[in-house]
């Protein structure tokens, strides 16, 4: 694993720095979210400034934004732009209000449903025939 300044790795020493597999890493790469270094003798070395925007761009997939959004989140590290990265956290923010608001009201139905399942064993079941319709 990375963790001096100057020590390098093989793009498999990256990956599992950042918790991913190598194709992972490839993948990123051809997503231009991931730097292609030059090879060092046919072998690309990596260092902790890598092993950091992969860990950045895997807990930023954590929070739930898209690569497209990770992406113009990298290019503002750079360039401190406040405003707009606040913006795309409160978009994320309405995105996953939306989200729990469906979660929970599936999980209010679902707990009728099994409610309603444990009260009567007679006839159908109220979740086979729910989810029949």
């Amino acid at each position: 694993m990375v963790r001096s300044q100057g020590m390098t790795t093989t793009i498999a020493g990256l990956a599992r720095a950042g918790g991913v597999g190598v194709e992972t890493v490839r993948y990123y790469q051809r997503r231009d979210l991931m730097p292609k270094p030059d090879g060092d003798g046919g072998v690309r070395r990596y260092g902790e400034p890598e092993v950091r925007r992969l860990r950045f761009i895997r807990a930023a997939q954590g929070a739930g934004f898209t690569l497209e959004q990770i992406g113009e989140l990298l290019a503002l590290d750079a360039g401190h732009d406040h405003d707009r990265a606040r913006a795309l956290a409160q978009a994320r923010i309405a995105d996953l209000d939306v989200k729990i608001a469906e979660l929970q009201a599936a999980r209010a139905s679902l707990t009728t449903l099994a409610e309603r399942c444990g009260q009567n064993h007679a006839g159908p079941c109220p979740i086979l025939t729910a989810f029949e319709t």
